[in-house]
């Protein structure tokens, strides 16, 4: 029986073998939406698939309906699925869900993440962050050189392998999207910021990093630094080449 056929039931309890911790507010609804939502984005549901109904989710889950009412409203606002009376909860086709919220990128990679989503993410990555730092190059003030510069310090200092170093490197591409002075640019930051996060972990899984990124890094503070736009550009197109290029080597087609 092929994952088309299998019954609503059967998913809903491989989704909810663990079950969440029980608790009240944010915290459980956020459980749940995060385990939905990992189901989702790994294929256990296919768009289109009706969710089995709130009374037996909530029996399986051991939640209250209202718990996972609000989980369903999470998925609901992130466009993975649509609510409607009498008709269910349904999956959303995939071109509909919000691919670069942050929750929707962790619920990607909880997992083996899609293949073709990774390169689809480096993608948007050199088209959006090379752009970005030729801009930074010649906006950025002092208060963003600083930025720069104490989240390349604080990389080096924790390494990439830990959280710390995963965290500074995120501070050091969201304070190049803020040198940009471009607000549509810097709504971007917590979608780049969480990609890079996630593909940084991503490639440490079954083995240490394959090669120390941080000079990458380096390389664009110092092109900024000095007002260089072209320089900029080629850094960080180079460092997007670069950690592609790694996270590739540690995808299983690989």
């Amino acid at each position: 029986m092929d994952q088309a056929d299998t019954p609503r039931s059967d998913k809903a309890t491989e989704t909810t073998k663990k079950r969440p911790p029980r608790g009240t507010g944010r915290r459980l609804h956020g459980a749940i939406a995060h385990k939905i939502g990992t189901a989702i984005v790994s294929g256990v549901y296919a768009p289109g698939d009706i969710l089995s109904s709130e009374v037996d989710f909530s029996e399986i889950l051991d939640v209250s309906r209202g718990a996972y009412r609000e989980a369903i409203q999470v998925l609901a606002a992130k466009g993975l699925v649509e609510s409607r009376p009498k008709a269910g909860t349904r999956i959303l086709p995939r071109h509909r869900w919000h691919l670069l919220d942050p929750d929707v990128l962790a619920w990607a990679f909880a997992g083996e993440p899609d293949t073709q989503f990774v390169r689809d993410l480096f993608e948007l990555r050199a088209v959006v962050e090379p752009a970005a730092a030729r801009f930074a190059a010649e906006r950025r003030d002092r208060g963003d050189l600083k930025a720069m510069k104490d989240a390349l310090a604080a990389m080096r200092r924790h390494t990439l392998a830990t959280d710390a170093g995963r965290a500074a490197d995120r501070d050091f591409h969201d304070a190049i999207l803020r040198a940009t002075r471009n607000d549509v640019l810097m709504s971007l930051s917590a979608s780049i910021g969480a990609a890079v996060s996630w593909t940084t972990q991503y490639k440490q899984r079954a083995r240490a990093l394959p090669r120390n990124p941080i000079p990458d890094h380096a390389k664009v503070y110092d092109a900024i630094t000095a007002g260089n736009g072209d320089a900029a550009d080629a850094a960080m197109r180079a460092l997007v080449d670069l950690a592609f290029d790694d996270t590739r080597s540690a995808m299983p087609e690989a």
